[in-house]
C-alpha cells in the first residue's frame, strides 16, 4: 500500500501543471496552487454548495459520501439541481471525514481540495502532505454577520477555478435581494411588527419545535420580532428553548421548518404542535397562523432558501409590502439564479406539498 501511494503521488505531481500562483486560505495559511485549475474535489458541510454556486460543477472529480444518497427528504438546492453527483466517486464520509488513501486512487487525480471547517477530520496541512494535493480551507459564514466571510470564500474559490466574475455576480445578487427585503418593511412602525417564533430547525439531523434559530435571517431581514432573539431567549447558549417560554411568549405567528417533518409522522414539531396540549394554548395554533417554510440548515445552510423563506414570511406578516411577491415565483427565480435549476416543486413534493402553506394544527 505505501509503495502504491507512493507512486500515486509521483503521478500526481508529473501531472501537474508547472505554473503555480499563491494564495492565503481562511485559516490563513499559504498554498501554492496550480495556474490553471480544471479537478477538484470539495470536503466538509456547505463546501460543494459554494463551487456549484459558482457554476463550477464540473470541475468535481469525486464527492463525500452525503451526495451519493438517495433519501426520503433532500432540503439541498444545489444537490437537487446536480443529481450527477449521485453517481460520482467518494473520497471520504461527510462533514469532512476525508480518506486520504481514496484521494489518491482518484483517477483523473483533483489538483485542488477546498475544504470546511478545517477543524474537522485531517488536519488541512496533514492532509496536504498525505495527498500530495494542495488544500485550501474556506469558510462558509453566513448571511448575517459573518456574511463577509461568505463572500471572501465565493471570491477565493472563484479566483482558483476561474469564476471570479461569477463570484462578483453572486455577491451582488445576493446584496441586492437582502437589501430589497430590507427596504420594504423599513418604514413600518415596531408596533406593527409582529411577534414570530421559528421551531423545528434542523442542526446535525431533525428536531422538534422547541429547536429555533435566534438570528434567524429571514426574520431579521424583514425586521420581524424574533421572540427567540430577544429577552430570555437571547441569552441561550443553544437554540433549544423551553417548552413553557414558548407557551409564555405565546407569539403572534408561527413558522415551522419542515426539516422536522424527517422525524416521522408521530414526531418532530408539527407533531407536537398538533397534539401537546401546552401549544394548544398557543393563539397562533388556535386561530390558524402557523406556516410551513424550507428547511434552510441542512448540511449547513442554504443560503438561497434562507432569501426565499424571507419573502415568504414578509408576505404572511406584511401582505401590503410584499402584493407584487408570489414566494413560489420568486423561489424558483432565486434557485434559478443560484444553483441554475427552479426545483422548489421537486422539493415541495418531498415535503408533504407543505413549503409555503397554511398548516393544520388543530
Amino acid at each position: 500500500m505505501i509503495r502504491l501511494v507512493c507512486t500515486l503521488c509521483l503521478l500526481f505531481l508529473a501531472g501537474q501543471n508547472v505554473h503555480a500562483r499563491t494564495v492565503t486560505d481562511a485559516m490563513g495559511r499559504t498554498v501554492e496552487v496550480p495556474d490553471k485549475v480544471e479537478r477538484v474535489i470539495c470536503s466538509g458541510s456547505g463546501c460543494l454548495r459554494l463551487l456549484s454556486y459558482l457554476q463550477g460543477q464540473h470541475l468535481v472529480v469525486a464527492v463525500d459520501d452525503i451526495e451519493t444518497r438517495r433519501n426520503q427528504f433532500d432540503a439541498r438546492p444545489y444537490a437537487l439541481a446536480n443529481p450527477q453527483f449521485k453517481s460520482l466517486p467518494i473520497f471520504g464520509q461527510f462533514r469532512g471525514q476525508d480518506n486520504p488513501e481514496l484521494i489518491l486512487t482518484l483517477e483523473p487525480a483533483p489538483q485542488v481540495i477546498f475544504k470546511v471547517f478545517g477543524g474537522m477530520g485531517h488536519d488541512p496541512d496533514t492532509l496536504q502532505a498525505k495527498t500530495g494535493i494542495p488544500v485550501v480551507v474556506v469558510d462558509a459564514g453566513n448571511l448575517g454577520a459573518k456574511r463577509p466571510l461568505f463572500q471572501a470564500s465565493l471570491r477565493l474559490m472563484g479566483t482558483i477555478v476561474g469564476k471570479s466574475e461569477r463570484a462578483e455576480d453572486l455577491i451582488a445578487f445576493f446584496e441586492k435581494v437582502i437589501a430589497d427585503l430590507q427596504s420594504r418593511t423599513a418604514n413600518i412602525p415596531a408596533e406593527k411588527r409582529p411577534s414570530v417564533y421559528l421551531g423545528g430547525v434542523a442542526f446535525r439531523g431533525p428536531h422538534g419545535f422547541q429547536s429555533t434559530e435566534p438570528s434567524y435571517p429571514p426574520f431579521a431581514f424583514i425586521g420581524a420580532r424574533n421572540l427567540a432573539n430577544q429577552g430570555a431567549g437571547k441569552e441561550l447558549s443553544n437554540s433549544e428553548i423551553a417548552k413553557e417560554q414558548i407557551v409564555a411568549w405565546n407569539p403572534d405567528y408561527l413558522f415551522v421548518d419542515l426539516s422536522t417533518l424527517q422525524m416521522g409522522d408521530k414526531a418532530g414539531g408539527l407533531h407536537e404542535l398538533r397534539t401537546d396540549p401546552a401549544y394548544a394554548t398557543l393563539s397562533a395554533a388556535a386561530e390558524g397562523r402557523v406556516f410551513g417554510v424550507l428547511p434552510y440548515n441542512w448540511y449547513a445552510q442554504n443560503f438561497e432558501s434562507i432569501l426565499a423563506n424571507a419573502y415568504y414570511i414578509g408576505k404572511v406578516l406584511h401582505p401590503e409590502q410584499f402584493q407584487d411577491i408570489d414566494p413560489v415565483v420568486k423561489t424558483d427565480e432565486i434557485y434559478t439564479f443560484v444553483v441554475g435549476k427552479p426545483v422548489f416543486a421537486t422539493m415541495n413534493t418531498m415535503f408533504a406539498n407543505m413549503i409555503f402553506t397554511r398548516l393544520q394544527v388543530h
